[in-house]
């Protein structure tokens, strides 16, 4: 009994010691996502003032691929002493995880949640030759002229398909109006614009100057309150669909198991980078809202995240490609 005692506090110690030497070397953080793309933007700007703020370099690891799951499951396999993080968002925690039966990780188990650091607004827009102001008449016309209006999406199973999929859905005009699937958001964008399809849902950091230029109409938003960028623009609830939500996140993960301490001293940091003035107007420049919080409340955000994405799965019947 003595012993064992002996052995756990000088455990204690060791991780007390540990955490108070963190981080004394470079550290490494996944991209789950190509480099230049939207996710990699914003996860790379919040990594770097990370590093700032820490006093070390942050290496920057990009593994794209099947959604963001890759980079996830190499995070999640990596040491767990605080020396490698993940970008996580709401494809490698919430939509992969509820779209397949089958991942190389655990989103729960395995990851000690660090901070979410922003929230990135997804925005229904519409082809402004289209007579519609406002979500109530969108849906009205909708109806008035079954099969008359195309809708975009980034791809089948892509976020931006549940985004839309979820909103023509609880409106009740899945069935009065067509989806046209195209290979990214890009060309999703590119497609309202000319009139190709006649309304979109993505994300907002993609078509904001697009709004501005009068080239696409903003309807409403899909976060739970309005965005900063675009406070004006109602979000979806307010506009009469009050079972609809649908955003982006992103937040610092660890491996399952890294240190409380060192947890704690990341919190700190990503709560300090995210709070500077610089990142505050980077953010809100991309159409990002920058946040903040616990690693127990971005726990709890990640449970119930994943409670409505596949509730909303199983609702629309959404598979992956």
């Amino acid at each position: 009994m003595f012993r064992s005692t002996l052995i756990a506090c000088g455990l204690i110690i060791a991780t007390l010691a540990q955490a108070q030497d963190y981080p004394n070397r470079p550290l490494r953080m996944i991209s789950p996502n190509p480099p230049s793309g939207a996710n990699d933007t914003i996860g790379r700007i919040i990594a770097l003032k990370l590093g700032e703020v820490l006093g070390q370099t942050m290496v920057i690891d990009n593994r794209g691929g099947a959604g963001g799951t890759l980079g996830a499951e190499i995070a999640a396999q990596a040491n767990a002493d605080g020396y490698t993080l993940l970008a996580g968002s709401v494809s490698t925690h919430s939509f992969s995880p509820a779209l397949r039966s089958k991942l190389n990780y655990d989103p729960v188990k395995d990851f000690t949640p660090i901070s979410l650091f922003a929230i990135s607004q997804n925005l229904l827009v519409a082809n402004p030759s289209l007579k519609v102001s406002s979500v109530k008449e969108l849906v009205a016309l909708a109806q008035s002229k079954p099969k008359a209006l195309n809708y975009a999406s980034g791809g089948t199973g892509s976020t931006s398909h549940y985004a839309i999929a979820l909103f023509v859905h609880r409106a009740g005009i899945d069935k009065d109006t067509v989806h046209i699937p195209y290979k990214g958001g890009a060309p999703s964008v590119a497609a309202t614009m000319s009139g190709e399809t006649q309304f979109y849902f993505g994300p907002m950091a993609s078509m904001t100057s697009q709004v501005q230029a009068g080239k696409l109409r903003a309807l409403a938003v899909g976060g739970i309150k309005r965005s900063p960028t675009l406070p004006d623009v109602p979000t979806v609830a307010e506009a009469g669909i009050p079972t609809y939500q649908s955003f982006g996140w992103f937040g610092m993960l660890a491996p399952a198991k890294t240190p409380e301490p060192v947890i704690r001293k990341l919190n700190q940091a990503v709560a300090t980078a995210v709070n500077s003035a610089d990142i505050s107007q980077r953010f809100l420049q991309l159409g990002v809202d920058p946040v903040h919080n616990t690693p127990a409340e971005f726990r709890s955000f990640i449970a119930d995240q994943l409670v409505r994405y596949r509730t909303a799965v199983k609702e629309l019947g959404l598979k992956a490609d």
